[in-house]
């Protein structure tokens, strides 16, 4: 029988490699990947439009998803999580000695939803007692949800505007950025010691902050259960081309036991954040995952 194609969006990184280059296949299914220079463009018409079978997506995302009732199905499957605390950044010149000092402070992000700035957040709140209305939050773009509204102590940038831009004006006192760090050496990381603060977090929760997981449409997954099982089974192959973490801390763990403690964390984390519109019970994010997929 001819497998079956699906349309994936994933990020081509060394996570994904094995299945762009063939090494990973399937007699089932084939895995049409459409190529996205940066990911995250791929979640708004994912979440919204259904767009393709089976994507890549920002936990954050996921669980304001979950929340509206869209018909996706997380798969335990991470396919992007790192330390968080290198990602916020303030002018080398800054008199911000610290997280703490970020009280009062114009910071900005590209949306309050983006889960690396859910995950610092966070941090500030339990670890430096700064919570998010303390802080003058600037965001750049809508969250991928529909029906998902900034918070009352966000203000948006206006049109065009571009954050480091605006940081190295002073407009800003500090931004939250992606994976990719804006170049020169006028701009240094907030917290002092990155690798401390992320020696903290892992000393505390025992896990790497799980940025993006994989979803399939929720008709897929009922209909084709097998589907399911097979893209779990090609993406932990995948993931199994990767040499094994030096330090012992597994970014990419799988199955829903191993991460559940991340999960639960997550949910928290966006109901103190006032992220979620709707209660999510952390149990409820596996409904509709076959119950032999992980």
């Amino acid at each position: 029988m001819k497998p079956y194609a699906l349309t994936a969006a994933f990020a081509r990184t060394p996570r994904t490699e094995a299945l762009f280059d063939g090494r990973v296949t399937s007699d089932r299914i084939v895995l049409r990947l459409e190529p996205f220079a940066t990911i995250h463009r791929a979640f708004k018409p994912m979440v919204r439009e259904l767009r393709f079978d089976v994507s890549e997506m920002a936990i954050a995302t996921f669980l304001q998803a979950r929340a509206m009732g869209r018909p996706l199905v997380l798969l335990p499957v991470v396919l992007a999580a790192r330390f968080q605390q290198s990602a916020l950044l303030c002018r080398a010149d800054s008199a911000i000695a610290g997280p703490a000092d970020l009280k009062g402070k114009r910071v900005g992000v590209r949306a309050y939803s983006q889960t690396t700035g859910m995950w610092l957040r966070g941090i500030l709140a339990d670890e430096y007692g700064v919570a998010p209305d303390s802080i003058a939050w600037t965001t750049f773009e809508d969250a991928h949800v529909a029906g998902i509204a900034d918070p009352p102590f966000c203000r948006r940038a206006p049109p065009g505007a571009d954050m480091i831009a605006m940081l190295r004006a002073g407009e800003l006192d500090a931004v939250i950025v992606g994976t990719e760090l804006p170049e020169g050496g006028d701009l240094r990381t907030v917290f002092p010691d990155p690798a401390a603060s992320a020696d903290t977090f892992w000393r505390r929760h025992g896990f790497v902050p799980v940025n993006h997981m994989a979803v399939v449409r929720a008709d897929i997954a009922q209909a084709h259960p097998d589907w399911v099982a097979e893209i779990v089974r090609m993406l932990g192959e995948a993931r199994a081309a990767l040499p094994p973490a030096q330090d012992g801390r597994d970014p990419y763990p799988a199955g829903r036991a191993a991460l559940a403690p991340a999960i639960a964390l997550a949910v928290r984390t966006m109901e103190a954040q006032g992220m979620l519109p709707a209660p999510v019970d952390p149990a409820s994010v596996w409904d509709g995952l076959p119950a032999e997929t992980g």
